[in-house]
């Protein structure tokens, strides 16, 4: 018989009385019943003899059934009988079956939401970029067809009214708690101010940033006509690194040695794009516009976070809509006297190369409603990457219709600017990251050391308990 704690003080055969009682000790099956639906003792019939006494007399506190229970608890595992020297134990089998189920569907379940949030970030990225792209060679078309940068981009900015509309459709088709247009459109404009939609809000929150939308696209549209496409979106990548020195002057945002290197970076590409062509007046006025394009775009986006805060998807949609109507109602009147004085070039609509402009008008709508909407079901990340991407793209199109030539200082110009956008992009925290990294993977390859460690040791160890052993078992001959 096996014992199964050496903890006794004394054999068993100092009590041979109790043992002869024990042998015919029956349990009563009521008392049976209990014990099974308590579960806090195994069955006693099915013990050896020793187990009965240890588990009678819980001596030293042994009771040997808790680590069984602990188990059987912890893993829903099976028990079987098995027979051994003619008497009965049991014995806990792990089937883990469930958990392997449960396991391998979390599994799947990850990793199927992690591929459709991948494959809807590829298709955010091209949908980006190739909107971008294709906007930018629309308009740079059509200013060099027609001198017309301010109607067109009165035009274009007219096609914001589109966005809550195509807002709601989105709402219809997701939301559980459908509202009217006019309930959601009036809950939505809650973040302008108690007022809601009224001629003080209009003047105060849209006047300053229409301002400002217009005077963007204008400069942009500006530089189109003097500089090639991929120097135009390069250029106009800056407006990030603008944005976090206007913010950190003003928001007092956290200082970030990255980012004032990105900065750096992003000036020293707009004086290498501006060398590459040898500082003549035409490339040069080009340039300059671009850049206070791209320096107007980061005021918006700073005074709009300073004066209205973080807007949400619904609130976004308001605002650009409210912005398209004050822009197709207050400013119309602009372009019609720059076309009646000459200041730009006035056609017959019959004339006017509507494919192009509809085009550009198009696919800017497309770029601001996946700017604003494509956190849904990407990261902001991949959002900004798709615009980083339209430069090489647009750099292959210019490249093909011979409007470009790719020397070596644009070629480093154009990729120090990219190479200040994508720095740019890092989290705040990413400092804190690499160490946390560093750690983790410190941590995974200190468990292969051990094993390594440990095995070397019973490999040194063993020799020496062979010989103990050996010492042990052979009789001394004198």
């Amino acid at each position: 018989m096996i014992k199964p704690s050496d903890m006794s003080p004394r054999r068993l055969s100092d009590i041979s009385p109790e043992i002869r009682q024990l042998k015919s000790l029956v349990i009563d099956e009521e008392l049976n019943e209990e014990l099974k639906s308590s579960r806090s003792v195994e069955y006693i019939n099915n013990a050896s003899i020793e187990e009965r006494i240890l588990r009678i007399t819980g001596y030293y506190g042994y009771v040997p059934w808790n680590a069984s229970l602990r188990e059987e608890d912890q893993s829903g595992s099976e028990k079987v009988e098995v027979k051994a020297d003619g008497h009965s134990a049991t014995e806990t089998v792990k089937s883990g079956c469930v958990n392997r189920l449960q396991r391998l569907r979390c599994c799947l379940c990850t990793t199927a939401v992690l591929l459709r949030r991948a494959l809807w970030g590829v298709a955010m990225v091209i949908l980006i970029c190739a909107s971008w792209t294709g906007c930018t060679q629309l308009a740079k078309i059509t200013v060099r067809r027609l001198n017309v940068p301010f109607t067109l981009t009165w035009f274009s900015t007219s096609w914001n009214c589109a966005i809550f509309p195509l807002y709601y459709l989105g709402h219809l088709c997701c939301s559980k708690d459908r509202q009217s247009p006019k309930q959601r459109f009036r809950e939505c404009c809650q973040f302008l101010g108690d007022d809601g939609l009224s001629l003080r809000m209009l003047l105060s929150r849209v006047a300053p940033f229409g301002v400002l939308w217009t005077l963007t696209s204008y400069l942009y549209l500006q530089g189109l006509r003097r500089i090639p496409a991929t120097d135009a979106c390069a250029l106009f990548c800056c407006s990030r690194a603008f944005v976090f020195l206007i913010s950190w002057i003003v928001l007092r945002d956290r200082f970030m040695g990255v980012r004032i290197v990105a900065a750096i970076l992003a000036i020293g590409g707009i004086v290498m794009m501006t060398y590459a062509d040898g500082f003549h007046s035409h490339s040069v006025i080009g340039i300059s516009l671009v850049v206070a394009s791209a320096s107007t775009a980061a005021i918006y986006k700073v005074l709009f976070k300073l004066v209205l805060g973080n807007a949400k998807l619904g609130e976004a949609a308001v605002y650009l809509t409210v912005l398209g109507g004050a822009n197709l109602v207050f400013i119309s009147a602009v372009p019609l006297i720059l076309l009646l004085t000459g200041a730009e070039d006035f056609v017959s609509p019959r004339d006017l190369p509507w494919p192009s402009i509809c085009g550009m008008s198009a696919l800017l709508l497309v770029f601001n409603f996946l700017l604003n909407f494509g956190v849904l079901v990407t990261l902001p990340t991949l959002i900004s990457l798709g615009v980083v991407l339209s430069v090489p793209v647009n750099a292959v199109i210019d490249r093909y219709m011979c409007e470009i030539q790719l020397n070596s200082v644009r070629v480093i110009a154009v990729s120090i600017i990219c190479l200040g956008f994508l720095l740019l992009l890092l989290p705040e925290d990413w400092d804190q990251c690499l160490p946390h990294l560093r750690s983790m993977l410190h941590k995974r390859e200190e468990p292969q050391e051990c094993a390594r460690d440990k095995h070397s040791e019973t490999l040194h160890i063993r020799p020496r308990e062979a010989k103990n052993c050996n010492a042990k078992t052979t009789p001394s001959v004198h």
